[in-house]
Order: structure tokens, then sequence, then C-alpha cells
């Protein structure tokens, strides 16, 4: 058990270095990066039947839910750079994603 909470610890980590990344630079190929993160977190958390992984599940959900509609909007601009609104919700995604990373990383008393 220790050593798949070590590696989802470490995956939050990255998730927690792509998304400053991210903000500071706006380089939206990070986002390749981070689906690879997130599809490592849910691979290891999703169904887990442990305590801690169950009293994260909530946050882990914000967190693949709002990946999953960063994907979809960014299909629907496929090629084109995102509008004003595309932005707004791109922001607001992502800005949920760092705040149930930071719940996390709360609760597993890292901060």
């Amino acid at each position: 058990m220790e050593k798949i909470l070590a590696d989802f610890v470490d995956l939050l980590a990255q998730l927690s270095r792509e998304l400053k990344q991210l903000f500071d630079t706006g380089d939206i190929s990070v986002l390749a990066d981070m689906h690879a993160t997130v599809k490592g977190m849910y691979a290891i958390q999703h169904g887990n039947e442990d305590d801690v992984f169950r009293t994260v599940d909530p946050d882990c959900e914000v967190i693949y839910r709002n990946f999953d509609m960063i994907l979809s909007l960014l299909r629907t601009v496929e090629g084109d750079a995102p509008d004003r609104g595309a932005q707004q919700a791109l922001n607001k995604f992502l800005h949920n994603i760092n705040e149930g990373l930071v719940n996390i990383v709360t609760l597993f008393g890292l901060v």
C-alpha cells in the first residue's frame, strides 16, 4: 500500500509542476503531459477501497471531471485559438483542478 500511495503522491507533485508550468507559460502543449498524469492518478485511485483513497475521491473526481471538460473544450476549438469564452472556461477548469489538488495535498499533510 505504501508504494501505491507514494506513486500517487508523486503524480500529485507532477500535476502540480505541470499546472505551474501551464500557468507560468500559457503553453497548452503541457496539457498532453497533464493528461498522462491524470490518467495515472485515475488508474491508482479509482475504485481503490483503501480509506485514504476513498477520502480523497471527491477531490479526485473534481480533477478528473474538469480535465475531461478541458479535453472536450479543446476538441471543439481544434485548430483554432480559443475564443474569449473558451479561454474563460479553460481557466475555470484549471482553477478547479488546482483547487482539488490543493485539497488533496492538504488532506495528506503535504502543505
